[in-house]
């Protein structure tokens, strides 16, 4: 007779974001459609950046204007010319237009959204033409292959349950078909209420057939099958 335990468990992802907007601005553009699969550092949505490219010119402008002092200024404080202060203050106007072009050139590269990781989003929640405010949501982003399984288990049993034990999780929504996995965590402390201890088990999801947030059924061996017939 093999010596289980069956409990219930719930689907997670390996990560889940929502992915917003970093800068407000206006959408320009967007490259995916809801519940499309993509990868990491793919485009997702273009803001329009055509304020920020005007305003980079003139920096550009400024900082070439600057770096034309800055040179004159040190040929002429070699000969004595101007003194140390002015070629100072020469190279610090160099030095600030460059940093005000950096930063206009990282706010265009932050107006576009990228995914952070390999996944399948959800439903979109904007649309094109639509003003983002700092923060707003765009989508759901879910990495779903390989999936999480997050299930409790009684205190009497934890000492059974071992970082690389296998266990087999099943669902009614998905019939007669059987996931294979091996738990990958187990928490620090068992909750008060219910003197369980959660675990973590990681298991492949060909296809994503298993969702964030479904229920499974979870088999876990706790030791070795016994005789119950002599």
């Amino acid at each position: 007779w093999p010596s289980t335990l069956t409990v219930i468990g719930t689907a997670a992802a390996i990560e889940g974001v929502t992915v917003g907007a970093d800068l407000p601005g206006t959408i320009d553009k967007i490259h995916f459609e809801s519940g499309q699969s993509v990868h990491e550092s793919d485009v997702l949505v273009e803001l329009d950046i055509r304020q920020e490219r005007a305003q980079l010119a003139n920096l550009e402008a400024q900082r070439d204007l600057a770096k034309i002092n800055y040179g004159r200024s040190e040929q002429l404080v070699q000969a004595g010319v101007i003194s140390r202060s002015e070629y100072d203050n020469a190279a610090a106007q160099q030095k600030a237009t460059e940093a005000q072009v950096g930063d206009i050139r990282a706010a265009i590269a932050r107006k576009t959204i990228h995914a952070p990781f390999t996944g399948v989003l959800g439903i979109r929640q904007v649309s094109l033409g639509q003003y983002l405010a700092a923060g707003q949501a765009i989508v759901s982003l879910q990495s779903i292959n390989p999936i999480y399984v997050n299930f409790g288990v009684p205190q009497q049993d934890a000492p059974k349950m071992g970082i690389g034990h296998s266990v087999s999780v099943t669902s009614t929504d998905l019939p007669g078909t059987g996931f294979a996995g091996k738990i990958t965590a187990l928490d620090s402390v068992i909750n008060e209420q219910t003197r369980n201890i959660q675990v973590q088990a990681t298991l492949q999801n060909p296809g994503g057939k298993i969702r964030p947030g479904m229920y499974m059924q979870v088999e876990l061996p706790l030791g070795k099958p016994r005789d119950v017939i002599p």
